[in-house]
Formats: structure tokens, sequence, C-alpha cells
């Protein structure tokens, strides 16, 4: 059996992304789910690209402000105590608008814990 219990200051930011982000998955070796907390500033964005994951679901559940997540029909607005999920094989890119009154606060989680990720291009769709 296993257990931790990890002060979320001593999970240290992933560096080179696009908007703070602590992975929980790295922090206490997770195999099977990609945990991870995002902080985005107005302007910044959660992943590094527009993506698409091929086996993988995604969750976002958003614990403070407002996450913007664009997919290829339309533009979904989450708000605070609201999840958007990704289903396998669904472009999406969450965001945090250049006009946004505030930082918004994410907890993603992915299952499994796959690198099945890939750039998506709309105007390639």
């Amino acid at each position: 059996m296993g257990y931790h219990v990890v002060p979320f200051e001593d999970v240290a930011p992933t560096p080179d992304r696009p908007s703070e982000q602590r992975s929980v998955s790295d922090a206490v070796g997770l195999e099977r789910m990609a945990l991870n907390v995002y902080r985005a500033e107005p302007g910044e964005q959660l992943p590094l690209a527009y993506h698409v994951h091929d086996k993988q679901e995604e969750a976002f559940v958003v614990l403070s402000g407002v996450l913007h997540v664009e997919t290829p029909e339309e533009t979904h607005v989450v708000g605070e105590d609201e999840v958007f999920v990704a289903e396998p094989e669904s472009p999406h890119r969450a965001y945090n608008p250049t006009d946004a009154d505030e930082t918004v606060r994410v907890l993603a989680v992915g299952a499994p814990s796959t690198d099945d990720v890939h750039p998506y291009e709309p105007e390639d769709a």
C-alpha cells in the first residue's frame, strides 16, 4: 500500500510551460493517471498547444476563475466548480483569455497516463 500527503508548495512548477503547471503525478510517482494543477494569468493557455489525445480522457476541474476551452465546434466557458471533459480523439485548447478579470486555477486529470498527445491544427481538419 502507498499513501502520499504532499504540501502543494513542495510540488515544483514544470519549466517552459505557457502557464504555471505543477505535476502532482511526477511529485508522487503516479503511473496510471496524469494529475496537474494549473494557474493561468489572463492571456495564458494551459497546454503547450491546441491538441488531441488518442486514448487519454481528460477532465479540467475549475477551482477558481473562468476557463475557456476551444474545440472545433465552439468555445466552452467553464466556471468555478464546473468540469470540462474531453474524450479521446476530441481536440481542445484550454486558456484564460487576454481580457479576463482574474487568474484561473484548474485541476487537470488525464487517464490513462500516456504520451499520446498530438498537436491539432483546425485549418487541417
